[in-house]
């Protein structure tokens, strides 16, 4: 099965965005999120090519920054955390100033600091965009309901209601996420464009470290949470023909850690669990033979692609919930979700198949490059400059 890739499309010209954009988001300080991540890499990448763009969140003050306090909610607080998370203050006298200074804004959470920041944006006459970054699943997993469907549906109707539905433009990173909120009723106009790979996600093979040399290491990347399934891939090594010699390598950290610790107590080699910066991501990448990714839910799962774009064959799971099953480009690199017999029969396979699984690599590192960040940055640039003219034109219109 040859899954079509739905970034192919040729990217715009390289163009500047010639307007003050302001991009909203509760945290931006601290890169142990993906959707940091990203939005961090969406403002550098602009500021990189001359745009003017400034930030309001959370953390430290800035040149380029408005700083609001954290909103704190001493029950939940633990958990928050743990996920990599944490919310904003909605501060109506800074998003104000913030707001008044920008020519459009573009809000990346729906969360208490965006909703107020709408509100000012609509009173101040300002044009606006959003993203669609926060699946229900990421919430609801983590209070055991990830599986109901009423739980699910609800919070996509109270995110329409109390925010997305202001939007005439919403940014979605795959497909899958545009065609789940238009089934949930959206009607703004959606924009797939990947989060993107930075370019230093490239086609990288080293040498093993010592430790490793006579294993084989699988890695995953991603938050410990529930809905993330990391036990699959525990479970699965286990079951694998080669589990006297697999090395698992968790690179993130949330809540399940020390589940997963104690869950994976029985394999001959203890997984190593750990939260690295990018170029020691790299590196890992670079060493490993597999990559796998267990979610049930995923919006995008960019830590899949950059995976991949560095020459990693990777097995994901075929989850009806997860974006991350499109960018496979077979069925040898899919499994029947929550099935961790299949994953290790898949495992297995590109174990026992070195020089297929080579010849897969150099495949899957030249697909990685179709989601390269600077044509990403183009895209996202021609969405806001979509708002800016309809927003004019509908001003005019009422004028």
């Amino acid at each position: 099965m040859n899954i079509k890739n739905i970034y192919t499309t040729s990217p715009p010209p390289p163009r500047k965005f010639d307007y003050k954009l302001l991009v909203v988001l509760d945290q931006y300080d601290a890169e142990n999120n993906g959707t940091t991540i990203t939005a961090r890499r969406l403002v550098s990448g602009l500021i990189k090519m001359g745009c003017n763009v400034r930030v309001i969140s959370t953390g430290k003050k800035s040149e380029d920054k408005f700083t609001v306090n954290e909103l704190k909610f001493p029950v939940f607080d633990k958990l928050i955390k743990s996920q990599g998370m944490m919310f904003a203050k909605p501060d109506a006298d800074v998003l104000y100033e913030a707001i008044k200074w920008a020519d459009l804004v573009h809000f990346v959470m729906p969360f208490f600091l965006s909703v107020k920041g709408l509100e000012i944006a609509q009173k101040l006459n300002k044009p606006h965009t959003a993203a669609f970054h926060v699946q229900p699943q990421n919430i609801t997993y983590s209070i055991g309901l990830g599986k109901s469907k009423l739980a699910n549906d609800f919070l996509y109707y109270l995110m329409k209601n109390s925010f997305y539905k202001h939007f005439r433009h919403i940014h979605c990173p795959t497909m899958f996420i545009a065609n789940q909120i238009k089934e949930h009723g959206y009607d703004a106009e959606t924009h797939v464009i990947s989060n993107g790979v930075a370019e230093q996600f490239t086609y990288k093979k080293t040498a093993k470290p010592k430790e490793f040399e006579n294993k084989f290491v699988i890695l995953m990347i991603g938050r410990l949470s529930k809905e993330k399934r990391q036990e699959i891939l525990i479970h699965a090594a286990a079951k694998s023909k080669y589990a006297e010699k697999i090395q698992l390598i968790f690179a993130g950290k949330g809540p399940q850690k020390r589940k997963y610790e104690k869950l994976s107590k029985h394999l001959k080699n203890k997984p190593i669990f750990t939260f690295c910066t990018q170029d020691e991501l790299i590196k890992i990448i670079s060493y490993s033979d597999l990559y796998v990714h267990t979610a049930d839910a995923e919006i995008e799962a960019i830590s899949c692609i950059e995976a991949f774009s560095c020459g990693l064959v990777p097995i994901i799971a075929n989850s009806p919930q997860s974006a991350t099953p499109q960018f496979a480009l077979d069925e040898r690199s899919l499994f029947i979700a929550g099935d961790a017999d299949d994953l290790a029969k898949k495992i297995d396979y590109w174990l026992d198949n070195s020089d297929e699984r080579k010849r897969q690599e150099i495949k899957y590192a030249e697909y990685g490059k179709e989601f390269a960040h600077d044509a990403c940055l183009q895209k996202m640039i021609l969405m806001f400059e979509k708002e800016i003219k309809e927003f004019t034109e509908k001003s005019l219109s009422i004028a």
